[in-house]
């Protein structure tokens, strides 16, 4: 088997064609690059169809929990304690990059700083297709509501719960099990509120 790949590969790249996969194609038929990313590639049709069919927690969860849905449940959170549009939409977006490298577990991803280097970059992509420019404390904003989201999402689909203290939400995060279809319809209806 590994022969035959070395053979097409080789036979292939003299005959002009290059099967070293670059580019990945989304949703959209786009050939996204995402070690190159360009702005004018992001599509937030690709973003939204993806993180709506991935699961958080790496599939560890007792019924299907999307990172769409997490990630519309952190812009309401955003909503609810009063934040802009513009911390709202970022949180949103704030695992937008998984749409298109999807992600590692926490434990694993700061053992790889390439990915995480990666992942920045690719955010910072996003971020910048879309207008978001955060400061510092609105990146800790951003955080702070991830966080709390997932402390809450381990205690209610994983029967466990992070090692601090039960964080205060100020909205009713959706934890339910939805279909991925809905869910991709309301992460894009509540973006073009925001946008």
């Amino acid at each position: 088997m590994c022969r035959l790949f070395i053979h097409l590969y080789n036979t292939t790249e003299n005959e002009g064609i290059n099967l070293r996969w670059e580019y990945m194609t989304t949703y959209t038929n786009v050939h996204f690059t995402p070690l190159n990313p360009k702005v004018e590639d992001v599509r937030i049709a690709d973003i939204a169809h993806a993180l709506s069919l991935m699961t958080r927690a790496n599939g560890h969860v007792k019924r299907f929990y999307s990172v769409a849905q997490h990630s519309v449940n952190c812009a309401h959170e955003a909503r609810d304690r009063g934040f802009s549009n513009k911390i709202q939409l970022a949180c949103l977006l704030h695992d937008a990059s998984e749409a298109y490298i999807a992600d590692m577990i926490r434990p694993v991803k700061q053992e790889f700083p390439a990915y995480r280097e990666i992942e920045n970059k690719l955010q910072d992509v996003i971020n910048q297709a879309f207008g978001i420019d955060l400061t510092l404390e609105e990146q800790a904003l951003v955080k702070d509501i991830d966080d709390a989201l997932l402390w809450h999402e381990f205690a209610e689909l994983m029967n466990g719960h992070a090692n601090v203290p039960e964080p205060v939400l100020h909205s009713n995060p959706d934890l339910s099990e939805r279909g991925f279809i809905s869910v991709e319809q309301e992460f894009l209806r509540l973006f073009e509120s925001l946008i």
